[in-house]
This record gives structure tokens, C-alpha cells and sequence, in this order.
């Protein structure tokens, strides 16, 4: 049987990826004691959708609190810029990288070169600002309905509390996004060059352990909402990751780092598309 020290030397050790994960996907410091290495830093990937909860709290919180001294639409643009300073824009400049790939390389290998390059050309910035504009225009619907009791609420729990429905949409679409995200490392070739890859640590496949828990870890905020909410919300993740998935190999045989930044970008879009139609009374679905 194993003895107290070996679980509290388990723990540490978990504590200590996670923390790895927190450093490496956002800009909260940590210590830089942490020991390191290429097999703790993809080990550490488990952790992603766990980090995007942490980083949705905040996000909600800091909304929570704007929103007591300005409009919902300036507490709404100043928690996406905290947003972007706390990760550092780190998925967006994924999704700028491949947009600028894929939009403009007309082969694999011209593809994975322009995505290379640091410089953003019309298709990365077409897609930042078109983005960065939809995640302001839902997110400022959604908190507008439900601040106002226009929207349907998201769970009993949320029913007399509307800004804790606005807090539930931040902490859902940032681990749900970033589960999807890191789910594509489980099946799919990594295809960059590995030496001169920001994504490096993260190019080994997941073991089936670590993808069930990036499921479940995804499923846990999720659990606040309404049981069609959710089953409409995993659905919908299915399908975009499928797509997604064989969309990314026809055309660069597999996945870069910034293919998983595009996919967190996109996914939690799609989050807030989906509640916006699945919340508006207006709306043809009917949620029980």
C-alpha cells in the first residue's frame, strides 16, 4: 500500500505540472524553481482546460466587479483586454499564424513556412479582427440579455443571479475551448519543425489517461448548466473538433502549436454563438 509521503509526492508533482501549464499558457508568474523538462512540460498539457477554468474565473470576476462602475459593453471591452494581457495573445497569435498559412500557401510545405513567420499578413489580421470583434458584439448580447432578464438562464442556480450567469459563460467557454484544443494532440501527427517550435514540449501524443481527464476537466463548469444546454454544448464541440480535425489534415497533413491556438479561438466562439441562440427566447430551440 502506498504510504502518506508517496501520495504527498504525487500531489506535488501534479501541482507542479499544472503550474508548468499555468506558466507556459498564460503570463501569471511562477516560480522559476519549478524543475523542468521536456517530458513534465508535455505532461503538463493535461492541464490546459484546468487553466483556461482558472483563467475564466478571473476573467469573470473582473467582469463581475466592471460592471458595478460602467456599462456592460465597457466591462465587456476592458475583461477582453485583460484577457489578452493575461495570456500574453497567445492563441490569438496562433490563429494569426495559421490563418496567414493556410490563406496563403497554396502547398503543405509553403503553408507551414509562412506560418513560420512572425510577420501577420491580410489573413491572420482579418482573422484577429473579426475575432476579437465577434467576442465583443456576443459576449455584449449575451451579458446585456441576461443582465436584463431578457435570456433564459443557463441553470436553476443562475436564475435569480444573472451576473453568475455571465460569470458560468466566461469559465465555460475558456475550458471548454481549450479542452477541444488540446484534444486534437491525442490523434493527429504533429507536423512543425520540432526544433524550432514554441510548441515543442506539446508535440507527443496524449496517453488515453490524460484525454479523459482534459474530458473531464472540460465537463466540470459545464455541469452547471441545463441538461439540453449541455448536451447542445458537447455536440456542438464534437462537431467542430471533427471537422476541425480532418480540415487541418487535408490541408497540412496534421497539427502545429498554432492550429491549437486557432482552435481555442474558434471553439470559444462557437461557445458563445450557441448560447446566445440557445438562450434567446426568440430563438426556435426550445430549452426546458
Amino acid at each position: 500500500m502506498p504510504g502518506w509521503s508517496q501520495y504527498r509526492q504525487y500531489a506535488q508533482y501534479q501541482l507542479q505540472l499544472f503550474l508548468l501549464a499555468l506558466g507556459f499558457f498564460s503570463r501569471i508568474p511562477v516560480s522559476n524553481k519549478l524543475p523542468y523538462s521536456s517530458e513534465r512540460m508535455n505532461k503538463a498539457g493535461r492541464y490546459f482546460a484546468l487553466v483556461g477554468l482558472l483563467l475564466g474565473a478571473l476573467c469573470g470576476l473582473l467582469f463581475i466587479a466592471l460592471s458595478q462602475l460602467f456599462s456592460s459593453d465597457i466591462a465587456i471591452f476592458l475583461t477582453i483586454l485583460f484577457s489578452l494581457l493575461l495570456t500574453g495573445c497567445f492563441h490569438e497569435d496562433g490563429l494569426t499564424d495559421m490563418a496567414d498559412g493556410i490563406g496563403g500557401g497554396m502547398t503543405t510545405e509553403r503553408r507551414l513556412t509562412i506560418m513560420k513567420d512572425s510577420r501577420i499578413g491580410t489573413y491572420g489580421a482579418s482573422a484577429l479582427f473579426m475575432t476579437l470583434l465577434g467576442k465583443f458584439l456576443l459576449l455584449s448580447e449575451l451579458s446585456e440579455g441576461l443582465l436584463a432578464g431578457a435570456f433564459m438562464s443557463l441553470s436553476p442556480w443562475t436564475e435569480n443571479n444573472p451576473l453568475a450567469g455571465v460569470f458560468c459563460i466566461w469559465i465555460i467557454a475558456y475550458t471548454l475551448s481549450r479542452a477541444v484544443a488540446a484534444t486534437l494532440i491525442f490523434d493527429m501527427p504533429y507536423v512543425s519543425d520540432p526544433q524550432g517550435s514554441k510548441s515543442k514540449p506539446l508535440a507527443a501524443r496524449q496517453s488515453l489517461g490524460e484525454l479523459i481527464f482534459i474530458i473531464l476537466s472540460a465537463l466540470l463548469p459545464c455541469l452547471l448548466l441545463k441538461l439540453p444546454i449541455l448536451c447542445a454544448l458537447i455536440i456542438c464541440a464534437f462537431i467542430f473538433r471533427t471537422l476541425f480535425k480532418n480540415w487541418l489534415l487535408a490541408r497540412l497533413a496534421g497539427f502545429t502549436g498554432d492550429c491549437l491556438g486557432a482552435a481555442q479561438q474558434l471553439m470559444e466562439l462557437l461557445t458563445y454563438l450557441l448560447l446566445l441562440a440557445l438562450l434567446n427566447p426568440a430563438s426556435a430551440v426550445a430549452i426546458g
